[in-house]
């Protein structure tokens, strides 16, 4: 039989389950898109930009059981999507980017969008395809998406030439597609050495990350056979539910929350799952992890990467914790005595909340209190989108989460932008959930055109611009060594009109005062299927723990000679401006 390249693009992503592809059209792949105009059961989205495109990608592989998928222009457009990619690349989030391609059947160089893609997106994919037969696109484009979710999941890049997606092609066959089950292995004798080193320490305590997304349930079970604390990566931060008494928060050392700080202080034995200890969970390299560290992750690149490990076991998180489970449940010698934790736990997380609500905001939102009027006025299976930020960290320490997969935020690659697109793929695809989106003014800056889509397609979400007028996280950061501070502050942005511009309420949040009708207003207005955007008069008077924590830990590691200088500059500063 006879058929076109973009007829079996479109043939293999049905058979794969996509269901939406987000990108711009252009010469490279209009061909493509007038295929899937005339599919059942895919959804081409026109996004505002690519790279919101691949947030939106990013945020429904996060969020659903489908595969974010992105349908792009060559070159450019692979450009902007790379910061989606980027992100999905460094969070182990599956991701398909098909994208046009030049001629590949002429001699002419110098033609539009002619330059090696794949060697732009090596760093950021799995990998790439490069498509030139037609036999060769359904069985790429299955091959990509297996891939794509195979171990530690992430991008993964297939282009398809102009000429082969017009052109009528040989194909044999159609095939029909079925997923490649591949047998996972669990290393008894690891198990078994993890299971005697727990019961053996007399204060063990469990660190998870993202790569534990699918083990709640089990890791419950864990902390409570053990009495351990339990404490999250800040990409893992709904892993384990917040409303558990062994729960401590994002981070264990200088930090995090005292909750956490002290539930882990005299750790013996910790129980990773995974998370690759990067830099904002170890709040900047600066806990200090026990001698007797179990650490499982589906990537052995991580095992023993940043920390040594006692027992190093390369796994699903839900099969290896399966035989953790199963092997505590044996023991009879598990420690009772450490049940006092949780009344400890309780008591710094009242006395931190306390310290909050102590804080005199003046006539500006109290972050706190922001956070605990949303937390009574979302169910625990609504979502909580943040971008990269101040507001990060704050949303972190003081919004409670409750429910796995429910709280998505940029991480390791830490790309700003993420938010707003992100709340968009997130409700376009659970549209009976409510969708919070927390946003500084500066990321927010970055992609709030992108509400034009959510308009369009009538993608109620909500979001929560902390608006303060700079680039908070980092202005704060300077101020301490710098004592001034340097292109962060931004210029005067009318959220309202990005509002109207957009499609969008709006609504503004003054005092604390209001915070429990202006929420209750805003999620009544997206309800109806309207995005609302609130400008929230945000007070960032106070650091979080992380941001004190973190600044402490690097001072520390500087020289005698760099540290007098950083420090002596910043008081000459103080005097002289």
């Amino acid at each position: 039989m006879k058929k076109t390249g973009a007829w079996l693009v479109k043939y293999a992503l049905e058979q794969i389950g996509v269901r939406h592809t987000f990108g711009v059209p252009g010469v490279h792949n209009t061909e493509i898109y007038d295929e899937l105009n005339n599919s059942d059961l895919i959804q081409p989205i026109l996004v505002v930009h690519e790279s919101s495109g691949s947030f939106i990608a990013d945020a429904i592989s996060r969020t659903s059981d489908t595969i974010g998928t992105m349908m792009i222009v060559p070159a450019a457009g692979a450009a902007y999507a790379s910061a989606g990619m980027g992100e999905a690349y460094m969070a182990g989030v599956p991701m398909l980017v098909i994208a046009g391609g030049i001629r590949g059947d002429g001699d002419y160089r110098y033609q539009l969008h002619d330059m090696d893609q794949h060697a732009l997106l090596a760093p950021i994919t799995k990998k790439t395809y490069l498509v030139e037969d037609h036999q060769d696109i359904i069985p790429s484009i299955y091959a990509a998406y297996e891939l794509a979710n195979a171990g530690l999941p992430g991008p993964v890049f297939v282009e398809v030439p102009v000429n082969v997606q017009l052109d009528k092609g040989d194909v044999v066959e159609l095939p029909v597609y079925r997923p490649i089950l591949e047998p996972i292995d669990v290393d008894q004798s690891l198990v078994d050495v993890a299971v005697e080193q727990l019961c053996a320490a007399n204060l063990p305590g469990i660190f998870v990350g993202w790569g534990a997304r699918d083990a709640t349930e089990l890791l419950i079970k864990i902390a409570d056979l053990l009495h351990a604390p339990v404490s999250t990566t800040l990409q893992g931060l709904s892993v384990f539910p917040a409303e558990h008494p062994l729960h401590t928060g994002m981070g264990f050392g200088p930090a995090a929350v005292p909750a956490a700080t002290n539930a882990f202080k005299h750790c013996d034995c910790m129980l990773a799952v995974g998370t690759r200890f990067a830099e904002i969970p170890t709040g900047s390299f600066g806990v200090t992890v026990p001698e007797k560290l179990i650490h499982i992750d589906i990537d052995a690149n991580v095992l023993n990467a940043n920390y040594p490990a006692s027992v190093s076991i390369e796994g699903d998180a839900v099969k290896v914790l399966e035989k953790i489970v199963e092997g505590l449940i044996k023991r009879t010698d598990l420690a009772n005595e450490r049940i006092g934790i949780s009344t400890q736990i309780k008591r710094d997380k009242f006395q931190y909340d306390e310290e909050w609500a102590e804080h005199d905001s003046g006539d500006k939102v109290n972050p706190s209190s922001f956070f605990k009027g949303l937390r009574v006025q979302i169910a625990d299976d609504d979502y909580v989108v943040a971008d990269d930020g101040n507001h990060t960290f704050l949303t972190a320490e003081l919004m409670p989460i409750h429910k796995s997969k429910h709280f998505i935020s940029p991480s390791d690659f830490n790309c700003m932008g993420y938010c707003v697109p992100a709340v968009i793929g997130v409700k376009l695809l659970n549209p009976d959930k409510r969708v919070i989106g927390i946003v500084g003014d500066g990321a927010f800056s970055m992609s709030c055109m992108e509400i034009l889509t959510a308009s369009r397609l009538r993608v109620g979400g909500v979001f929560f611009v902390f608006n303060d007028g700079e680039l908070s996280q980092i202005s704060q950061a300077q101020e301490i060594p710098y004592n001034r501070k340097t292109c962060t502050v931004l210029g005067n942005l009318d959220i309202s009109g990005v509002a109207q511009a957009t499609g969008a309420e709006f609504i503004t949040l003054n005092t604390n005062s209001d915070i429990m009708s202006v929420i209750k207003k805003a999620i009544t207005i997206a309800d109806t299927g309207k995005p609302v955007v609130v400008d929230v008069n945000v007070d960032y008077s106070k650091r979080t723990r992380f941001t004190k924590g973190i600044v402490g830990t690097n001072l520390k590691r500087f020289d005698m000679g760099t540290k007098a200088r950083f420090i002596g500059r910043a008081v000459k500063r103080k005097f002289t401006g």
